[in-house]
């Protein structure tokens, strides 16, 4: 879950809702382990996330109560992630207003592995090293830390797609087959001319894609190094792949394809329903997003096709236990079970997230979505998630492209040069890591 989700956003996500401190307080700082909240053996896990994981969309945590009776779980949610990373590091530093469950991006868990095992529960002491096998090798060792220690289980993985609406393509006089589709705009050069094609005859005010930085997004990752190399090099000033992606954002931008949209902003999410915009590079965790976005009236309206340029992924998650967490054990049984082949097999079928489990990735092949015009969704974010290169996390990932995109957004929308707008990337980049 994003970008998003991951999403990227990843998720990209649903669901803002605010962590005041009254809640945070109820999250707990107590570091000793404690079973119990009161009487009887109840428990309360807690559990932090950003954007839409789609746990409880999907009916997983209702479920879960109902197999563990005395157990209750309450979820917060922060729909940007830089947020949610930024008060997780403050609440991480002070050791209090932790959840027992945080979600992690997986741009984020180099950080995590790198910099910040300490406050990491190690997995194992409860069994999680049985779990190996159940995993994508990739998705497993990225949340390995030095030592061995297991910091977090892996939720979804981002295979990148392309989501269109069928609609408003028929209205401007384009095709709209998702397989004839994928020929038109088998190179990104390809959807960008296809994109003026659109925009010659759109319909209304709406534009073909939603921001010039999603565009980015998701051509860099297709990618296998993007901001550091394999010895753990920055390289993305240098990275030829990188400028590629930039360049065609600002062709984008400059030719105004854009709607102008800050992801996940309130008119971000508007938009799906409005019809501001006719394509949007969707990792699998964007399903459930533009769903909840664009809701029944959507149904039937949005279609899925396969990405320009060859597969890539774009987000995806984790779920840890933090040392101050004050139900560890439970924290780990509940995220164990939420990982499980089984669950993020059904998770797919209600929400789109494409499982990291390898047990799950074969019963979900042949899966098709009504929402999206019956696309097989199935086959075209697995044969992306077979495709899709093992990439290379860097400590610093997810700082870089906010800075990037942030450059690019003024491109968009304030009509910055793009010389201009690179300067600023790198000021941003070496104030953010230093």
């Amino acid at each position: 879950m994003s970008i998003a989700r991951a999403a990227r956003r990843t998720t990209a996500r649903l669901g803002a809702v605010v962590l005041t401190g009254a809640l945070l307080a109820a999250c707990g700082s107590s570091t000793d382990g404690a079973s119990e909240d009161g009487a009887g053996g109840e428990v309360t896990i807690t559990v932090d996330l950003f954007g839409s994981f789609g746990y409880k969309e999907a009916g997983l945590y209702a479920e879960y109560e109902k197999l563990h009776p005395g157990v209750t779980i309450k979820q917060t949610d922060t729909e940007d992630e830089a947020d949610y990373w930024k008060s997780l590091q403050t609440r991480l530093a002070g050791g209090g207003g932790l959840a027992d469950v945080q979600g992690i991006e997986v741009g984020r868990i180099a950080s995590v592995t790198q910099q910040q095992a300490e406050r990491f529960e190690d997995l194992k002491k409860y069994g999680a090293d049985s779990l190996e096998d159940q995993f994508a090798p990739a998705k497993w060792a990225a949340a390995t830390g030095k030592g061995g220690e297991v910091l977090g289980l892996g939720t979804d993985v981002g295979p990148e797609a392309l989501c269109y609406r069928t609609d408003l393509f028929k209205q401007a006089g384009l095709p709209t087959d998702r397989e004839e589709l994928a020929k038109k705009w088998a190179t990104w050069d390809g959807y960008l001319e296809l994109g003026k094609q659109y925009k010659a005859k759109a319909p209304g005010k709406s534009a073909w894609i939603d921001s010039v930085g999603s565009l980015y997004s998701i051509m860099i990752g297709q990618e296998k190094e993007r901001y550091y190399d394999a010895s753990g090099k920055l390289i993305w000033e240098d990275n030829p792949a990188l400028r590629t992606a930039w360049d065609h954002a600002v062709e984008a931008a400059q030719g105004g394809l854009s709607a102008k949209l800050d992801q996940w902003s309130p008119q971000w999410n508007q938009a799906f329903a409005a019809g501001s915009f006719a394509t949007i590079p969707c990792p699998a965790w964007m399903l459930g997003y533009i769903k909840g976005q664009a809701g029944e009236a959507g149904k039937g309206k949005w279609d899925v096709a396969t990405l320009p340029g060859g597969a890539g992924n774009w987000g995806g998650s984790y779920l840890a236990v933090p040392r101050a967490a004050k139900h560890k054990k439970e924290a780990y049984e509940l995220i164990k079970w939420l990982t499980a082949p089984e669950q993020q097999t059904r998770l797919f079928e209600k929400q789109g997230n494409f499982p990291s489990a390898t047990g799950s990735i074969e019963k979900v092949a042949g899966a098709k979505d009504a929402f999206f015009s019956g696309a097989p969704t199935g086959k075209i974010f697995g044969d992306a998630a077979k495709a899709a290169p093992v990439q290379v996390l860097g400590v610093h990932d997810q700082n870089i492209a906010q800075q990037i995109t942030n450059a690019l957004s003024e491109v968009e929308r304030k009509g910055t040069s793009p010389e201009k707008a690179w300067s600023n990337a790198r000021k941003g980049v070496e104030n953010t890591i230093g």
